[in-house]
């Protein structure tokens, strides 16, 4: 029973304030849908742009060469799993891997297959913070994750979604609410990505070492709370408090975890200098301090820290895929899991690599491949999930699923599954109306 004494000062300084919950819905969240988890945390790596499934998870070497494209498969650490020669690394961790390769939905435009993948439902069309929208991936784990005092539940980096500088809906909390939404935060390290606003109302200005007058001048922030709350309305100002405390309470743990240069610099290394690669090692870093979500958004161009381009190569596809976006994808990807199984955490962390949709079977007259999410695939480690196998399969031409097709739904369901929480639990919104947080089932995978 929640003891009616605390004051709002003390609901801010538990884990409760940080996230920004009301009682109601910490309540809520303590009481419904969790079962015995495999899974202490997670790590979303997000494709933004759309990875080809052809030169990734699913080469077809005996397509004709307008479908195959220029690449050759390479064996795999799996007799009988091949993956693209430009994934040589991640090839030699397939004993880790469920390789899902007939995953489907019907949204062509990035938008829609966005808010698709990371939230597992068809797009209904609000806007990016429109809180009837459904709740990311991360968000909807935050929803059942109470990790304790100064330890946000959701953390994204470096930066937000965009397409055609509109931000993206899918990475908020939707009709869980704005207490929900991941908390931005940009990676302090690797090479700077050009091009992409950080400007968003939940981004924490972390650092590394927090001078001891911002902390006098934080804490005396939070000695007010009674007197500044009762003159707020609506969750506006409850959410800009709540960063502010969040950046005061950050001085620990999560804190040091963010403080990359106290890396040993060969781990550092391995995953390379750039944002990419210093996000994921933040990741594995933020989840050791006892974060339960971390969301890496895995722009190539973040990766490579070049011009700007991602995984949408309408373009000069093959350069591009073979100079820069596999090669270093592919360090900083085998990398995490190799640092994860080497710390005993991979069996605790489940690993899900998302994206928009995999590419067409024709190369366009620009030498690139366009939009396709009729088949696609993507990679689960971790967290339970049983390595070196692949789920479902793609037909000759990589065209359209021909075993085992499944949904992003049935892939959150997997993941729920992983983290111990049931993909039939039903919430409610801010509203009381009811929802269950899961469409699809559990992909056999364990």
């Amino acid at each position: 029973m929640w003891d009616l004494r605390y004051s709002r000062r003390d609901v801010l300084r538990s884990s409760i304030g940080l996230a920004g919950l009301t009682i109601p819905s910490f309540l809520q969240a303590r009481s419904l849908g969790t079962i015995a988890p495999k899974a202490k945390s997670c790590i979303v790596i997000y494709c933004w742009g759309g990875i080809s499934h052809y030169e990734s998870w699913d080469p077809k070497p005996d397509a004709p060469a307008e479908t195959r494209g220029e690449f050759s498969p390479v064996a795999t650490q799996t007799p009988g799993i091949q993956f693209c020669e430009h994934i040589p690394l991640m090839a030699q961790h397939s004993d880790k891997l469920a390789v899902i390769r007939s995953l489907h939905h019907g949204d062509g435009g990035h938008g829609g297959a966005m808010y698709h993948n990371l939230t597992g439902h068809k797009p209904t069309g609000g806007k990016a913070k429109d809180r009837t929208n459904w709740p990311s991936l991360p968000a909807m784990i935050a929803h059942f994750r109470d990790p304790g005092v100064g330890t946000p539940r959701a953390i994204r980096m470096p930066y937000s979604m965009y397409d055609n500088g509109a931000l993206m809906a899918g990475e908020y909390g939707g009709w869980l609410g704005p207490d929900y939404d991941p908390m931005l935060v940009p990676t302090p390290a690797g090479k700077p990505y050009g091009g992409v606003s950080r400007k968003d109302g939940r981004e924490l200005n972390l650092q590394p070492r927090i001078e001891r007058e911002r902390l006098a001048e934080r804490r005396t922030l939070l000695e007010r709370l009674d007197h500044t709350t009762d003159n707020r309305t609506g969750y506006d100002g409850l959410g800009q408090f709540a960063r502010m405390a969040a950046d005061l309470l950050l001085d620990g743990a999560v804190a040091r975890a963010y403080d990359l240069e106290r890396e040993d610099p060969r781990i550092r290394e391995m995953y390379g200098n750039h944002v990419g690669g210093q996000s994921m090692l933040l990741a594995r870093r933020l989840v050791e301090a006892g974060v339960p979500v971390v969301q890496v958004c895995a722009g190539a161009g973040d990766l490579a820290g070049g011009s700007g381009d991602n995984w949408d190569t309408h373009r000069d596809h093959f350069v591009k895929m073979k100079t820069r976006l596999l090669p270093v994808f592919d360090r900083a990807v085998s990398a995490l899991l190799a640092d994860l199984e080497q710390r005993g955490m991979l069996e605790e962390t489940i690993v899900a690599v998302l994206t928009d949709f995999g590419r067409t079977p024709k190369i366009n007259k620009n030498g690139g491949r366009d939009h396709y999410p009729n088949v696609y695939s993507t990679i689960l480690a971790g967290g339970g999930i049983r390595g070196g196998q692949v789920h479902g399969s793609s037909d000759k031409s990589g065209s359209q699923p021909a075993t085992g097709a499944c949904t992003p739904g049935d892939l959150h369901a997997t993941v729920f599954k992983a983290l111990g929480i049931d993909h039939a639990t039903e919430l409610r919104d801010e509203m009381g109306r009811p929802f269950r947080i899961c469409d699809g089932e559990p992909l056999p995978l364990f």
